[in-house]
């Protein structure tokens, strides 16, 4: 997951629909918005959003708004119709309708779930108790892991990354309750607050599993003093950024070898992996567990797993359980001040669940098939932009910019959902046995992708659910994806004109289509294996193009004395300044984009920009900015907008940015590269 987590243009927020919003007006460019006493060249982006940002409520159940959430909402509605409609009528068994109306049903059964309380999960916790010595330790962790209960132990099958023909079990760092690495060792108040949040929820989940208050508050202290040695050997999320640092190919026989205690043999065959090698990204982190599970006690390693495994299903049992996981996951983290209904939550949970199968009856309902005609279009066009962009590169050589091309044109193209469903006839799904259908699907899942080991690469397969509201780009598979959720309003219509599409849609296929060229991606050859096809002049000058791009986000301040954090967002500052630039050319091959013709009183260079910065539309809770800015790849909105505009000409020229405007920079020191 996260080599497509690495290229996605926005944090998955929802599930959202993929049904175009038609707006009856067929004003898609929402003047109202418009803050007037704001000059745009010194803050678009508040020039833009400012009366819609200045009126706006977060509600209390969520810790943004915006335009993604707008998406989400609406939604919300559609699915919830879909689940009405299916309660009404009666399905056949192992079917697709049966499977998710029931699975819905059993989640919304709070009477049954409440009354268990934490029933579906002694199974786990005797299996834990029952813990002896380290094999039997690593037996627990092996055997939770085929239904996807995770403690140290992180297991990704993809395309091995230097022969990408093939799937490759991949194991990475992982084993930590909190966000990240970094928040184990800060000192400042917002993460001091975080941390006690975070072992305060511990402590709750404890006494609901039995323990009394004083027995607990050890416990929890030993759980965390565990933790942060394991977050001592993990990488930076700045470290993992780095491709070619991440894949260490081993042989399991070697692996045995070095570290003793995990037992990489008989852990794998328990795992159900049947391989001779693997990679391991981060071994420094599997180097730290090996030597940890001989100089931990087996009681602390006890209570460690305990703590994992209830943290992750939480959220699953008992009303008790979910409002602890929310006081920390929500109120903590996000700054939400109230849950959300039940009904909301098991929609999600059942997206995430039976994804692509709740996927099939969306699509059906709700996907509007003009708007894939549509986007294949866009893609076509700013394809085409991207290549002219290339040849007059005036820093590439000719050599590279062939290969550029190639890789350009290999792109694997995927819009709307699937052409093949996955298989969902193994799962099992009862009105009355919400925790047992999650493991049932959990393990479904497990088991579809321990089959991909050593097996030929489906390029067919989707990483994301039809319903979702993002798009990515994937190095190994060298895809460009675009879920049907994000088809719609105000990133797509196919009611709009061209400047709406283009500054919306076509800058996220721009942006998606540059992470094939960001500093990651760029790593990557076109048949997506991790191998250098640049000169090494040309990849010189290309790191100091880089450099510059850090430099510029590092300057800005966020909240406070909190800064973007320009290396942890190169790739993805890298594509939004890519992707505005490849959007504007491939707007200029339109007929409106050659014309003049204004619209509410704005050209059309004018509308592009001013859709750019529309869909990019948020207000955002302090504390989840913070939890991003720790890590999170993509740079706040309003940066998003305003620096790759700050950088790009026909910019300048549609709103006269002149010296002396907040949005100015010296032509000599704009950022170029794609």
């Amino acid at each position: 997951m996260k080599k497509i987590l690495m290229s996605l243009v926005i944090m998955v927020l929802a599930i959202v629909s993929c049904k175009s919003d038609k707006q009856t007006d067929q004003k898609f460019l929402t003047i109202e918005n418009i803050d007037s006493s704001i000059k745009p060249t010194d803050n678009f982006y508040m020039f833009v959003n400012g009366n819609w940002y200045n009126k706006t409520v977060i509600a209390p159940t969520e810790s943004s708004a915006g335009a993604f959430l707008d998406i989400y909402n609406r939604t919300k509605e559609n699915l919830k119709t879909i689940f009405v409609d299916l309660a009404k009528e009666s399905h056949k068994e192992g079917t697709v309708e049966q499977q998710v109306a029931d699975f819905y049903a059993s989640g919304m059964d709070t009477v049954t779930i409440d009354k268990l309380g934490y029933e579906p999960v002694k199974p786990y916790l005797t299996k834990i108790e029952a813990i002896t010595d380290t094999k039997s330790l690593m037996d627990v962790v092996s055997t939770n892991q085929t239904q996807y209960l995770t403690s140290f132990v992180g297991l990704w099958i993809s395309a091995d990354e230097k022969n990408s023909s093939m799937n490759l079990p991949s194991f990475y760092q992982t084993g930590l309750g909190l966000p990240d690495r970094d928040y184990y060792f800060k000192t400042d108040a917002a993460t001091s607050n975080v941390v006690n949040a975070y072992q305060t929820y511990i402590n709750k989940l404890f006494q609901l599993t039995g323990s009394d208050a004083t027995t607990a508050a050890k416990n929890v202290e030993l759980v965390y003093n565990l933790e942060k040695q394991i977050a001592a050997a993990h990488l930076t999320n700045v470290e993992l950024r780095d491709p070619q640092a991440n894949y260490h190919k081993m042989a399991v026989a070697d692996l045995n070898k070095s570290m003793p205690n995990i037992g990489w043999t008989t852990m794998l065959s328990q795992m159900k992996i049947k391989t001779d090698s693997v990679n391991i990204s981060q071994p420094k982190h599997y180097e730290n567990i090996n030597s940890l599970l001989s100089s931990t006690p087996i009681s602390t390693w006890q209570l460690y797993l305990k703590a994992r495994l209830l943290t992750q299903i939480a959220d699953d049992l008992s009303s008790d359980f979910v409002n602890a996981s929310f006081d920390y996951n929500g109120k903590a983290l996000s700054g939400k001040k109230q849950l959300k209904p039940r009904w909301e939550r098991v929609i999600q949970t059942t997206d995430n669940t039976l994804n692509e199968a709740l996927g099939q009856l969306y699509v059906k309902k709700y996907f509007n098939a003009e708007a894939k005609s549509r986007m294949l279009e866009l893609i076509d066009n700013l394809q085409k932009a991207f290549e002219k962009r290339i040849d007059h590169l005036d820093w590439m050589s000719a050599d590279t910019k062939v290969k550029a091309k190639e890789k350009l044109y290999t792109f694997i193209k995927k819009v709307g959902y699937p052409d093949k469903w996955r298989d969902y006839s193994k799962v099992v799904i009862k009105k009355d046995q919400y925790f047992n259908n999650l493991i049932s699907a959990s393990e479904n899942e497990y088991n579809f992708q321990v089959s991909k080991v050593g097996q030929a690469v489906d390029r067919t397969e989707w990483g994301m659910t039809p319903s979702t509201v993002n798009a990515y780009y994937n190095p190994t598979f060298n895809e460009i994806v675009f879920p049907a959720g994000i088809l719609q309003f105000p990133f797509f219509d196919p009611n709009a004109d061209d400047a709406i599409n283009y500054g919306g849609i076509g800058m996220v296929i721009g942006h998606e289509m540059t992470h094939g060229f960001d500093d990651q991606g760029a790593q990557y050859d076109k048949d997506g294996n991790l191998k250098n096809w640049w000169t090494k002049e040309d990849e010189a000058k290309f790191k100091e193009k880089g450099k510059a791009v850090i430099n510029l986000y590092n300057g800005f301040t966020v909240l406070d004395t909190v800064h973007v954090n320009g290396a942890l967002t190169l790739g993805e500052n890298i594509a939004d300044i890519g992707g505005i630039a490849i959007a504007y050319d491939a707007f200029k091959l339109t007929k409106q984009g050659k014309d003049t013709v204004k619209i509410d009183g704005f050209t059309p260079d004018q509308r592009f920009f001013m859709s750019y910065a529309q869909i990019w539309r948020a207000k955002l809770k302090d504390e989840v900015v913070r939890q991003r800015i720790n890590t999170d790849p993509h740079s706040p909105p309003s940066y998003r907008v305003m620096a790759p505009l700050m950088n790009f000409e026909p910019f300048y020229k549609a709103f006269n940015v002149k010296e002396g405007d907040k949005m100015f920079i010296v032509e000599k020191d704009r950022i170029k590269i794609w």
